[in-house]
This record gives structure tokens, sequence and C-alpha cells, in this order.
């Protein structure tokens, strides 16, 4: 009759029974795992001096252990291969965020092209009207020559309203502050006839106006403002001071323009009333100019 296992049995009983086993048929089951070989030819030459039954029960045995050693050896090649599939994984999704933030800022680019685009197209359809004749200006009221020293000249409360908080105008709106600050930022040559700034200027005057450093690209935009509203009066251009040392760019003002744009010569005569729906859609608001004869 079989043995029934008792709460007595332990782990440790248990293993000792085993090993006491193995000792008396010549079978180490101290390493890793068993011969299964050796265990075969064991079972093969206890044929005969073991009754059927221990022999059945021994084959039996040795079968099982044959059939867990070949699961075993399976489950370790899934495993090596749940690994190879997870390390797979891992490196696809890092190249796919690779790919999608090579995406989103490709995306950012071609926004940023499609309103220059627009911005452009909008400024050459107001070209044909965005001039006034210089006969509406009071007597001893001096035309403006560009954009940036009509703009300059109008209440700077206005300017903001139509550039900032109704056309979403920002950087030109910076612009026209940061050309009316030259005498803070931009540097005087020598011969007193003008002023230029440097980007490096630029960059310091910008950080004064939004009391933070500016992104590169507010830079870049700002820049590209001076010289699109500046018209004639903005003169972007290199400098070098010796052959030693590398060209900058400059933006230059010839030094009447410059103090023409802290005239305010235009503060009060209501010139940006009917300008809002212009600055809307994108087009430069009147520049005031001299008739033709």
């Amino acid at each position: 009759m079989p043995r029934q296992p008792t709460n007595d049995d332990t782990g440790t009983d248990s293993t000792a029974t085993d090993q006491a086993l193995a000792d008396e048929l010549g079978m180490d089951i101290g390493g890793d795992g068993a011969d299964i070989d050796a265990l075969h030819s064991l079972v093969s030459d206890l044929d005969g001096d073991v009754s059927p039954l221990v022999s059945s029960v021994l084959e039996t045995l040795v079968a099982t252990i044959d059939d867990l050693h070949e699961r075993v050896t399976q489950l370790e090649a899934d495993l090596e291969q749940t690994h190879e599939v997870a390390t797979t994984a891992v490196g696809d999704a890092a190249t796919n965020d690779q790919r999608l933030d090579d995406l989103e800022a490709q995306q950012e680019t071609t926004r940023d092209v499609a309103k220059s685009a627009i911005a452009k197209a909008q400024q050459l359809e107001a070209d044909t009207d965005q001039q006034e004749d210089a006969e509406q200006l009071p007597e001893g009221i001096e035309p403006s020559t560009s954009p940036l020293d009509f703009f300059a000249n109008c209440r700077q409360s206005k300017v903001k309203t139509m550039f900032v908080e109704r056309s979403n105008r920002q950087n030109t709106y910076r612009a026209i502050s940061i050309a009316k600050r030259w005498p803070e930022f931009a540097t005087t040559r020598t011969d007193g006839s003008g002023v230029f700034m440097t980007k490096a200027d630029l960059q310091t005057a910008l950080t004064a106006e939004l009391g933070k450093e500016p992104h590169r690209q507010t830079i870049k935009r700002v820049w590209e403002t001076l010289v699109d509203i500046g018209g004639d009066d903005v003169v972007e251009k290199t400098r070098q001071v010796g052959r030693d040392q590398t060209q900058t760019e400059i933006l230059a003002m010839d030094m009447k323009t410059a103090e023409g744009l802290l005239e305010k010569r235009y503060i009060g005569l209501d010139l940006l009333e009917n300008s809002d729906h212009k600055a809307a859609t994108g087009g430069v608001t009147p520049v005031v100019v001299e008739s033709s004869p």
C-alpha cells in the first residue's frame, strides 16, 4: 500500500530520502540536472534485479524527467525569443518617437512657411491702396518715408492694439518698438552720419522689451520684419572692422531717419482710425507719402 504523506514530512526529510535512494542506485542528483542517458542506462542494468513494478516506476520517472528536461529547454528558448522581441519593440518605439518628433518639426516649419507666404500675398494685395496723399496732413507735418517711419510716429498704444490685440502680429509691433529704442541699443557711427544695429544688439533690445531672453526664431523674425517695413529707410548690409575679423550683419539707418522715428508727428491725427481692417488681414497700413507733381 502506498505511503501517505503526513504532517511530519518536511522538505529536508524528503531531500534526504531522495539522496539516500540516489546513493543506493549510484545516481547523482546534486548537479544542475540529471544525465538522462545515464538514467536510461541505469534502468537497463537493473532489469532483472528488481521487481517489474519497480522497474516500471523507474522507467516512468526517467521518461518524466526526460520530458521535463525538454520542456525546460523549450521554455528557455521561448524566453530568449521573447527577450529579442521585447528588445526589438523597444528599439522600434524609440525610432517611432524620433520620427514623430521629426514630423512635428517639419509640420511647424511648413506652418511657418505658409504663414509667411500668406502674409506676403496679403501685403502685395494691400499695396495698391496703402498710400495717402501728403495734402491730407496739416501744414508743417512731414510725410512718412516708410511704414516703419509712419507707425513709429503714431500713438504707440494704438499701434499695439492694431498689431498685437487685433491682428496677432506681435513681431511687427516689437520691430517698431525696437527701432524707436535705437538710442539705447544701436551704435552711432563715429562721424555721426547714422546708426546701425547687429543681431546681438537686437537680441539685447528684445530682452529688454520682453523681460526675458528671446528665442532665436523671434530674433530672426523681428530682424526680417524691420527689413520689410523699413523700406529704403533700413538698409541690411555687412560690416567688417579689420581684415582679421569676420563680417557682421547689420541694419543701418542714416541719422535723419533715425531721429525722425522719435518725432511723434502723427499723434493726434487719427491716421490709424481706418486702418484696422488692413492690419487684421496682414497688410501694412497707410504710409503717408508725398504726392507726385
